[in-house]
Formats: structure tokens, C-alpha cells, sequence
């Protein structure tokens, strides 16, 4: 077994001499115990990434009113970064198999502080927008993050390495909306970008000084790698099942996120972005219990959870319509209800959807995995533009009455028959 030393002389797996061309795959680390901090650095470094894509969702009604544009219009900063988050998970993750993932890793740093800070100086809506979508790109280091981890593990800690991975992931996602609030309101969205760009160039420094050098897995054209991905689409019933089920999920829940803070920003609630944000500690709530999804699927299969978290985010988002009929107290309270009703079964959904798809091939999980949230961010930023629409021309029942019909959309896909896993 080789390995590749950095400057520090750490270790990193590398790999296994084939035939030219052929995929190789990394050797694991020799290290039965991965240092704690390294592992904590990684997830602090997914967390912080992936965060980036949400803080813009709080603030939408503070960013509207300073920078002087419609409701609908400033519903294209959220929708700019999800859909720049799929095309960076579409063109730039296969890379990771090709290129050193260290360097990709600290290139995508760099054009992610940049890119954060142009956002936290834009002068107009438009230089505003193109920041978004910068964001959306860079920000899919934490998909170079998460194998990497995966990679240095030994195999028998491999899970429980990549779960503390998985698990800043999910909290950078879900706080990332709390924290951006709580400052957007006290000091400014555009300090919120700021702080934003030093905490990722503060983690950059962390992995250039810590992170050993990856050797590429793959030979294969950069051309090819992307083939591969319509391929394994074009093959496996049960990818193309999991990837439309889990975008038809993202449409309703971006729907609502990208909405929330503009709908309690007016009448009758006239609340400011920090109460927005903390609508995400209730997501939180229910989120964070989803890795029990996984113990579920192992015992009662995961097409069985997927129907679970399907219906469970509809049923969530179906109580979220009567919100209007209420008065604005109630209406707070079952906001409360409802976030972590809906964003439990997103997250068990997804679970048992990755469950699904890493028993295809299991010599493709990162380019099956890449697929899955492709169509996962592909429905977030039709979500974004969707819930905008709907919240302009006829109000908030709108938009969680668009999220409920995609929720059980996404319900039906999931009653279906099980297909096999190839044609």
C-alpha cells in the first residue's frame, strides 16, 4: 500500500496500481485512528461550506427593502445559489476523481471567500445575483470534503468517521439560517457575507496546514466522468426514482424557506430576520433525529422509509395550509409544528434514498451520489423561484399549498413497485 506526505508529513491513501485509463481505487489510511481534530476540522470545513448556500434565506426581506427591488425579484438570490450548487455537484464534483482532491479543496476555498465577499459588497441586485450563483459553485467543496473523509478513514471507523462529517454538514445547513438571521438584523446582511468569507478562509488555512495530498482515482477524461453520470441515469431505474422523489421534496421546502422570512417580514407579523432564522432550531429539531431513518432502513428496508419521509412532509406541509385561517400567534406555533414535521421527513427521505442508490455500484457511489443531489438542487431553485411567484400573486396559502401537491407528488413516486437496480 502507498501513500502520498504533504509538508507536514501526514498521510493520505493513494492508489493501487492498474491498467492505464481504468478506475483505481484509494487505499484507506493505516491509521486505525484518524486524529479527532482532523475529523472535526473536515466537518467544521463541510459545515461551513454548505452553509454558505442559506444565509441569503433569512435576510430576503431585510435585502429586499435595502437594495430596493420586489418581493419576486430578490427570490432569484436563493434560487441562483441552488442552482448553482447542482451545476457545481454536476461539472465540478466528478473532478474529485481525476485531480488531487487537496488542491481542489483550497481552490474552491479561495473562489468561495471572493465570491462571498462580492456578495457582501454588491452595489446592485444584478452584481448581487451573480455572487449568489458564484456561491452555489464554490460551495460544493463540501462535496470534495465528505469522500475525502471517507478516503483517510480506516474501513472499520469509515462510518462513523464520515456520519461526524455528514453531521457538521447538516448543522452548517441548519444553523447557518439562525446565525445569518440573529446578524442580518443587528448589524447588517452584508456583515453577515463578511463574517461569512473569514470563517471559510480561516478553514482554508486549517486544511492547507492539516489535509494530506490525494492521488486521483481515475485516468478517464473529464468528458468521460460526466458521461458516466447520464449513464448510470440512463441504467438504473431505482437512481432515476430516488433523484425525481427527492427533487419534488426540495421544491416544497425550498418553497418555504426562501419565502419564510419575506412572508413574516409584512403584515400582520412585521418581524425582522432573526426570527426568520430561528425557524431554523425547529428544523433542527427534527432533522437532527433523522439519522434514526438509517437504523429504520437497516431493519425494515429503506422503500419503506421513503414512503415514511414522503408522507410525513406532506402531511407537514398540507397542516402548514390552514396558517392563514388562524390568527398570527397560532399561525406562529404551527410554522413551529410544521418545520419540524417537514424537515424530518426531507432528511429521512434522503437517507433511505442514499441508502437506495449506494447498493447499485458500489464502485460509483460519488457519481451516484452526485446525481441524487443534482436533482435534489435542481428542485431547490425551482422552489425558490416557485414559492417567490406564488407568495407575490397570491400570498402564503400559495406556497404551502404548491409545497403540499409537490410533497405528495413526490409520495406517489415512492408507492410505486420497486424497480430493479440495472435495465
Amino acid at each position: 500500500m502507498a501513500f502520498i506526505q504533504n509538508s507536514h508529513g501526514q498521510t493520505g491513501g493513494a492508489h493501487v496500481g492498474t491498467s492505464p485509463g481504468q478506475d483505481r481505487p484509494l487505499a484507506p489510511s493505516a491509521d486505525h485512528e484518524l486524529a479527532r481534530s482532523l475529523v472535526l476540522l473536515l466537518a467544521m470545513s463541510a459545515g461551513l461550506s454548505v452553509a454558505s448556500l442559506y444565509y441569503s434565506q433569512p435576510m430576503l426581506g431585510v435585502l429586499a427593502a435595502d437594495i430596493g427591488v420586489s418581493d419576486l425579484s430578490i427570490g432569484f438570490v436563493p434560487t441562483l445559489t441552488q442552482l448553482g450548487y447542482a451545476l457545481g455537484i454536476l461539472l465540478l464534483a466528478p473532478l474529485g476523481d481525476r485531480h488531487d482532491r487537496r488542491t481542489i479543496i483550497l481552490i474552491k476555498v479561495a473562489l468561495l471567500v471572493l465570491s462571498l465577499l462580492a456578495a457582501a459588497f454588491a452595489p446592485s441586485l444584478d452584481i448581487l445575483l451573480g455572487a449568489s450563483l458564484a456561491i452555489g459553485l464554490t460551495a460544493t467543496l463540501a462535496q470534495d470534503i465528505v469522500p475525502a473523509a471517507a478516503t483517510l478513514a480506516h474501513e472499520t471507523r469509515r462510518g462513523r468517521v464520515v456520519g461526524t462529517v455528514m453531521t457538521g454538514l447538516l448543522l452548517g445547513i441548519l444553523l447557518s439560517r439562525v446565525v445569518s438571521g440573529f446578524v442580518a438584523e443587528h448589524f447588517g446582511w452584508r456583515t453577515m457575507f463578511v463574517i461569512a468569507a473569514v470563517g471559510v478562509a480561516a478553514i482554508g488555512i486549517a486544511v492547507w496546514y492539516r489535509l494530506p495530498h490525494f492521488a486521483p482515482t481515475t485516468r478517464v477524461t473529464y468528458r468521460a466522468l460526466l458521461s458516466s453520470l447520464i449513464d448510470l441515469l440512463r441504467r438504473h431505474a431505482a437512481l432515476r426514482r430516488a433523484a425525481l422523489a427527492q427533487g419534488l421534496l426540495a421544491v416544497g421546502f425550498s418553497a418555504f424557506w426562501s419565502t419564510l422570512a419575506v412572508m413574516l417580514h409584512a403584515e400582520p407579523f412585521h418581524m425582522g430576520s432573526a426570527v426568520a432564522g430561528a425557524f431554523g432550531l425547529a428544523g433542527a429539531v427534527g432533522a437532527l433525529a433523522a439519522p434514526l431513518a438509517g437504523h429504520l432502513a437497516d431493519r425494515r428496508g429503506p422503500e419503506m422509509v421513503t414512503r415514511l419521509g414522503t408522507g410525513l412532509t406532506a402531511l407537514s406541509f398540507a397542516v402548514l395550509c390552514f396558517g392563514p385561517f388562524l390568527s398570527p400567534a397560532a399561525q406562529l406555533w404551527l410554522l413551529g409544528i410544521g418545520t419540524v414535521g417537514f424537515d424530518l421527513g426531507v432528511q429521512v427521505a434522503l437517507i433511505a434514498h442514499q441508502t437506495i442508490i449506494y447498493g447499485i455500484d458500489p464502485g460509483a457511489r460519488s457519481r451516484l451520489n452526485a446525481v441524487l443531489f443534482v436533482g435534489m438542487f435542481v428542485g431547490m431553485a425551482a422552489g425558490a423561484t416557485l414559492g417567490s411567484a406564488m407568495l407575490a400573486q397570491w400570498g402564503w396559502g400559495a406556497v404551502t399549498g404548491i409545497a403540499t401537491l409537490f410533497a405528495l407528488a413526490a409520495f406517489g413516486v415512492r408507492l410505486f413497485k420497486k424497480p430493479p437496480c440495472s435495465h
